[in-house]
């Protein structure tokens, strides 16, 4: 088998977890609260992550310094990043909520011009215009749902904001991935522990709630990043494979029905079309 097959597996691995992630958020909401979840995901993430560094032999490159360098990049994510899209998740349907979250790639590419002190092009401008026409369709109230909730929505959006600040972050980091998740996931579960602490939440959790969080921190914080990374390694043609994130969206529109049993809007499914456009335009239009 060709590295190019190898890497299609990998990655399609990865975009088939992160498809099931929206469900699972959902299904560990309704049993706990927002803080609570991302508690017991980010120490079951954490966790993996651990045994992750074990089997790549890179353990001893966790000491002081390393953790001094993710006190602020653990503060973003995962403990504003998670704590702001799990409130949002808890306060709209995940049909609404998982697509305008999908916005992070145009304000990435804005807040990457900004830092980096380089012209904001076309492509992007024209990108973030359809991609926000997007959100106004999916924000659109639509008489066959509840009414949406306009904090969840400005919260769901405002996720993509606090993902790009870390991902700046990240960029100027130049420990290996590995690491560096390990380490902001360690920092950011001590976060969260403190802010359940000072808001006197109760740690008691059902057995459904606690399975859904470890599958949280396993397939969404954990081992699918790896992968991805694999992915990305072996294949000698990349944009071939980042492509394939687009179709994470769609598919969990799928899983989202099926497990959920929402009735999934056309709203829904036009916005995200919308979104993923405005994001497809803003890669392809270079100046």
């Amino acid at each position: 088998m060709s590295n190019q097959n190898k890497a299609y597996i990998y990655a399609l691995l990865a975009v088939l977890m992160w498809s099931t992630v929206a469900s699972a958020f959902k299904i560990a909401l309704l049993e706990i609260s927002p803080g609570l979840t991302l508690f017991y995901a980010s120490i079951s993430a954490s966790f993996i992550l651990f045994v992750l560094l074990l089997l790549k032999k890179e353990t001893q490159q966790i000491n002081i310094k390393s953790l001094s360098k993710s006190l602020l990049p653990a503060f973003f994510n995962p403990f504003l990043y998670y704590l702001i899209l799990f409130e949002a998740y808890s306060l709209l349907p995940a049909q609404i909520a998982q697509p305008l979250n999908y916005t992070w790639p145009i304000v990435l590419s804005i807040f990457s011009s900004i830092f980096y002190n380089e012209k904001i092009k076309i492509g992007a401008w024209l990108g973030f215009v359809i991609s926000f026409i997007g959100v106004i369709i999916i924000s659109w109230q639509n008489p066959s749902l509840a009414p949406l909730n306009s904090i969840g929505i400005f919260l769901a959006v405002g996720s993509s904001i606090i993902w790009s600040i870390y991902w700046i972050l990240n960029l100027k980091d130049t420990r290996s991935n590995s690491l560096k998740l390990f380490m902001n996931f360690g920092i950011g579960s001590i976060y969260i522990l403190i802010y359940l602490l000072i808001i006197d939440v109760s740690f008691n959790i059902t057995m459904k709630g606690l399975l859904s969080c470890v599958y949280i921190g396993f397939f969404e914080m954990g081992i699918t990043f790896f992968l991805w990374l694999k992915a990305l390694s072996l294949s000698p043609q990349i944009t071939k494979i980042n492509n394939l994130v687009f179709l994470s969206p769609f598919l969990s529109l799928i899983f989202i029905s099926y497990i959920l049993k929402e009735n999934i809007q056309t709203l829904s499914i036009l916005g995200l079309i919308v979104i993923v456009l405005g994001i497809i335009i803003q890669k392809l239009i270079k100046n």
